[in-house]
Formats: structure tokens, sequence, C-alpha cells
């Protein structure tokens, strides 16, 4: 690690928000493998330059709510099925890391002896400082919940700088960009702003403990390589959503 390259950081603490979609890359379900290699490799970037990082991870590659609806599941069963997938993408995510060098633990919200140590917040700061990935799963071991909710919480919990919420566009726009060709991007907007333009950012009420509790959020485009190191450094990257 290069002092010049340490000097840069900006954030030291980091939550990582990635959707369970973000694992498939062109693959109609489950994992690609180019994709885990990829992501394993921006966060050992991170990593070695001694940067904390956590990571909440969605389920939408192997369990959608709207598919088991469809067939009739109950609702607080899906959500439940969701919160066990969350644990399979984070082991899949841990063994990525793995073969990088890069260490890491699956922490999980849900009890699971034998698969995952069971979460709390003092243990999940305990392993950052010790420059450990800390992979946190089962959302928030409760239904009706999403894992941009236990993004959010996790990120106060663990006093993260910043929650850097993954997506595969490179940020706030004001209407959508994939609709509508003049869309404005913002480089930096406030909370009050998002909730009064109803900008997509996150769900309300992740957003709103963001905004409760100060926690800034960049939304940014993981696909676009080196996005995640220019984010923690402070180049200009995405979008930020901050207390004004």
């Amino acid at each position: 690690m290069s002092a010049s390259h340490e000097s840069n950081i900006k954030y030291r603490r980091v939550l990582l928000k990635l959707s369970g979609e973000a694992l498939m890359g062109r693959e109609p379900f489950g994992y690609s493998p180019e994709v885990l290699d990829y992501l394993a490799n921006e966060i050992k970037t991170l990593s070695n330059l001694g940067i904390e990082i956590a990571i909440v991870i969605g389920a939408g590659n192997i369990c959608r709510g709207r598919s088991l609806s469809c067939i009739g599941t109950d609702k607080i069963v899906a959500d439940q099925m969701g919160m066990f997938a969350t644990i399979m993408n984070g082991l899949m995510l841990k063994d990525s890391l793995s073969k990088k060098s890069v260490k890491s633990e699956v922490l999980s919200a849900l009890k699971v002896d034998g698969i995952a140590k069971r979460y709390d917040h003092d243990s999940a700061k305990r392993l950052l400082e010790t420059g450990v990935v800390v992979i946190l799963t089962g959302g928030t071991g409760n239904p009706l919940v999403t894992t941009d909710s236990a993004a959010s919480l996790r990120g106060i919990e663990i006093r993260a700088d910043i929650l850097l919420k993954a997506t595969n566009v490179d940020g706030v726009y004001d209407k959508d960009p994939n609709k509508f060709s003049d869309a404005v991007k913002y480089d930096k907007v406030s909370f009050s702003e998002v909730l009064e333009k109803e900008l997509k950012v996150m769900d309300l009420t992740s957003f709103c403990q963001c905004r409760d509790h100060n926690l800034p959020i960049i939304v940014f485009d993981i696909t676009k390589k080196g996005s995640l190191y220019n984010v923690v450094s402070g180049k200009k990257e995405g979008t930020l959503v901050y207390n004004n």
C-alpha cells in the first residue's frame, strides 16, 4: 500500500450494498463466475488500502418475491426464504474473496450454526478493525424488511462513514435514464430534495434511517471497473446524497 494511495482515501469504513442480481451478470439465475471474480478484485483493491469494508447483500438472483407471490407463496414465508438466500450469496462471495487471499467473515442475523456466526455490531466492528471484510447476511432477521433497510441499519450500527449503493446505473437521475434520453444526472443531492422530487435512491424506510442518522449515501455503477475505488477516494463518481 503506497503512502500516496492511502492519503487519497476519503472514507475509511464503508457499508457496501450489493443486490443479489449484481452476482448474476448475464446469467438468468444464480451466479456469474466472471462477475464474482470481478467483484472480488474490486473489493480486494479497497481491502489492500486498509479500508474497512462491510457488505450487505440481497437475494434477487436466487429468490424473487414477485415470482413467489405469483405462485401464491405467503409473504412472510417468501421473505424468510429470501433471508436464507442472502446467506447463500454471502457464502459465495466469501469463497470468491478467499480465492483472492482476502480475509472475510459471514455474519448472519439468523441463527445458522456451523454455517455463519451470529451477527452483533460489536463483533462486526472488531472484525473490521482487524482488516477482515465482513459480509452481513440474513437481512435484519425479520420479514417485511428489505435488504436496503438492512444496509442502512447495519451502516448505522457499525458507524460507517458512507453507505455505498451499488447499482448498474452511474448515479441518481431526475427521471429514468433508460427511458428518457434527456434525463439529467445529479452529482450530489440532499435528502430533502430526494424526498421532494421523489427520486429513486433506496426504499423509504432505509432512506429515512440514513437521513435521520446522518449517514450519507453514494449511488454508483458497480459494473464500471475502478468505480468502487473512485468512490472511496472522493473522486467524481456516482451521486452523493447528503444532509444539507
